[in-house]
């Protein structure tokens, strides 16, 4: 059983609709993910080369 929304006598907020779509985009990696990709490969260089 589907559930439907009798309509609404109120118009929807346009700028929340905005706000909404605006966190849609390119997926791309946060500037804290790449920091931390940084760092690990940083990390991880200095290990390698301790060992050799």
């Amino acid at each position: 059983m589907k559930f439907k929304l009798p309509p609404s006598d109120k118009p929807r907020n346009p700028f929340a609709l905005a706000a909404r779509q605006r966190t849609a985009g390119a997926h791309d990696k946060s500037s804290k993910a790449k920091r931390q990709a940084l760092r690990q490969a940083l990390q991880r260089s200095l290990r390698r080369d301790a060992a050799d």
